[in-house]
């Protein structure tokens, strides 16, 4: 009986229910068919009474890797300075096992799966790593039905907003220890930072800072704790350290170096 069922349920996921998940997609698919093998678990392969012999390992595979080129390439355009041990550590937060699962059952993909009876009745349509893998393959369905654009526009609506609230929070990106790095690397004593003003009140308040380096005041920034104000103003320094070694350079040449504001020219 319960095998007689579960076929049922397959079979009204086959015939139109994959439609219902269009939207949530953001793409009308031409060939339904690739849809179809992303949502396949290879379980239902192994039991299913027709010629379909396709599951959605391969599609899996192909969207690991079209998920890592558009993460990977969204950090070095928002973190240029960052080094590869800091981009990696980022890229791994955005796509590990767990923050994929939670983004497939956001969705709800655990509803379009078509799987076979012994993992349907072993809870698999909600089991963590199966969801991780049907994000992936829908990724790479995406990428092979609608290209690059496609599947890229769907990244960047499920897994990259939350690279803004890492970011937000100065999560796995120490600006402080970038600039200290630097610093230290090119025979500068530590950059200064110094407190320019709070505002508000105590459950509220708004620091900025300044951060020197070399007696040239190189950033500045704001946040609610000094520690975030910090973060913000060394951000601002990293941005402009070729240009700040270019114009030491230059000051030496001269004979003329001088307290500046470096962030002015």
């Amino acid at each position: 009986m319960l095998s007689w069922v579960v076929r049922l349920l397959n079979l009204g996921r086959k015939t139109g229910h994959f439609s219902r998940l269009e939207p949530l997609l953001g793409h009308h698919f031409r060939h339904p068919a690739i849809l179809q093998r992303a949502l396949t678990h290879r379980s239902y392969v192994g039991e299913a009474d027709e010629a379909f012999s396709e599951c959605n390992e391969t599609l899996e595979l192909l969207g690991d890797a079209v998920l890592d080129l558009i993460v990977v390439e969204e950090l070095l355009c928002r973190l240029p300075k960052a080094n590869e041990g800091q981009l990696s550590k980022l890229k791994s937060m955005l796509v590990s096992g767990s923050a994929l699962e939670r983004v497939a059952a956001r969705l709800k993909l655990g509803d379009f799966l078509l799987l076979g009876e012994s993992e349907e009745r072993n809870g698999g349509r909600n089991r963590a790593s199966i969801l991780e893998d049907v994000y992936e393959a829908v990724v790479g369905a995406l990428y092979l039905d609608g290209g690059m654009p496609v599947a890229k526009r769907f990244v960047h609506k499920t897994v990259i907003p939350r690279l803004d609230i890492l970011l937000r929070h100065n999560i796995d990106v120490n600006y402080k220890s970038q600039l200290l790095e630097f610093a230290q690397g090119r025979g500068f004593q530590p950059p200064l930072y110094s407190i320019l003003r709070e505002t508000g009140p105590d459950h509220h308040k708004e620091f900025e800072v300044e951060v020197s380096l070399s007696g040239r005041l190189v950033g500045r920034g704001a946040g609610r704790s000094k520690k975030m104000a910090e973060q913000a103003a060394a951000r601002e320094a990293m941005a402009i350290m070729p240009r700040f070694i270019n114009n030491i350079r230059n000051s030496a040449n001269r004979g003329d170096y001088d307290d500046v504001d470096e962030r002015d020219e």
